[in-house]
């Protein structure tokens, strides 16, 4: 009961006060394990990885997580920590699954260049060709000048459909419908005839809805879903089996999210009901995101996409291919579904966040040490809002864990 208590604290603490009270009877993650001189044995580093991922659950008081890594050999760990359902007090698993939200655009990205690499899909072929025929593709931002490739860098000018007011008011009067109440063609929708933010190639802004058309180009070539492509060309052949499309309300294994009750969308604060069943369908997320995984599932996925081992081809070269998020920096790019960041405490970093209501995610790759790290937490409550910087504290000290100890 203690748990529960410390995060229905949690729930009541305005954000203006959280720095300070973080900072209030707590010692920093990186305080809960050392490093001796010596090099350091695999049960090392998962005990040390276990220990300060137990360390930020009780810093931050968020309701359950897990983490894992795969280093260059292939050997991995995993952990988790705290609760899975606060309310039933069932504990967090290594194998518990969560809505892994926007890190699907790294599976969608991959899928449309292997695409590609097949000639099936051109890169820089106007969107048009493709989904030209349908009565609403004229009235799309930009209809006329989009590729694939201004889509998969977010360099399309397309608004995003997720952060427009009046998605977020149709969201809230709909979520209660049995299905999904959003197709992939009604996303789109929210964005006809909205002005574009600025010309293709001439700027950067992310959007979701340039992820949803990407999925209607996939299912126009292939004549199957998107989700049956992700399925058999990655998650079958490299053994990712929790990790699934989030096409419907229950999902097995599913570990409950929490969020503030003055959410966006007007979501209840937990995301799921007494029996595991979600309150409100994910399958609107389509390939925007779309999928439930688990930490291990992430990080054997980001090793294999990163290593260059995802699919046949040399396909890193255009994946990896990307455009500066900022005019002002070029030291933050994006390419084919992944967020590079050149420079950092430990070399370049490629990746993915991941955020849908009640779920927050990391994958990070560091390809100067062959190392990848994810990990997943049941809640967005102080992370949505960026009031607490948990998230970039996670990446950097567990990288710090793995990297300084299978390197030592």
């Amino acid at each position: 009961m203690e748990r529960i208590w410390r995060f229905c604290v949690r729930l009541l603490i305005p954000a203006a006060f959280l720095p300070l009270l973080i900072l209030i009877g707590f010692v920093s993650p990186l305080e809960t394990f050392q490093m001796g001189p010596d090099r350091l044995t695999a049960s090392d580093i998962a005990e040390n990885f276990q220990s300060a991922l137990d360390a930020f659950q009780k810093k931050y008081c968020f309701p359950g997580a897990t983490a894992a890594y795969v280093l260059p050999d292939g050997t991995f760990g995993v952990a988790a920590t705290g609760l899975a359902d606060v309310e039933a007090e069932t504990p967090m698993l290594k194998e518990s699954r969560m809505l892994s939200a926007s890190i699907g655009k790294t599976f969608v990205g991959a899928t449309a260049m292997a695409l590609v690499g097949e000639g099936v899909l051109e890169l820089d072929a106007p969107v048009s060709r493709w989904l030209g025929n349908r009565p609403w593709y004229s009235h799309l931002p930009n209809h006329d000048a989009i590729t694939l490739r201004h889509l998969l860098n977010h360099s399309s000018g397309l608004p995003d459909h997720v952060h427009l007011e009046r998605f977020a008011a149709e969201v809230s009067r709909r979520w209660r419908e049995t299905g999904n109440p959003f197709s992939p063609e009604a996303l789109v929708e929210f964005v006809l005839d909205v002005p574009p933010l600025f010309e293709p190639g001439k700027g950067w802004a992310y959007s979701d809805t340039g992820y949803i058309l990407i999925g209607l180009v996939i299912e126009a070539v292939t004549g199957n879903t998107c989700y049956d492509e992700i399925t058999s060309r990655f998650l079958t052949p490299l053994g990712l089996t929790l990790t699934t499309p989030s096409n419907r309300r229950f999902l097995p294994g599913l570990a409950s999210g929490y969020m503030a009750a003055d959410n966006l969308f007007g979501f209840p604060p937990k995301t799921t009901s007494s029996d595991g069943t979600m309150l409100w369908n994910p399958a609107f997320e389509y390939t925007g995101g779309g999928l439930v995984s688990n930490s291990l599932d992430l990080a054997r996925w980001g090793a294999a996409l990163f290593g260059g081992k995802a699919m046949p081809g040399a396909y890193l070269e255009e994946l990896l291919n990307a455009v500066p998020i900022d005019r002002d920096t070029t030291d933050i790019r994006y390419g084919a579904g992944v967020a590079i960041y050149l420079k950092g405490p430990f070399g370049p970093v490629y990746g993915h966040g991941g955020w849908i209501p009640g779920y927050s995610s990391s994958l990070r790759h560091y390809p100067d040490h062959g190392v990848t790290i994810a990990f997943q937490i049941n809640t967005d409550i102080g992370i949505v809002d960026n009031s607490v910087p948990l998230i970039e504290e996670m990446e950097t000290c567990l990288a710090k864990v793995v990297l300084e100890g299978s390197e030592k």
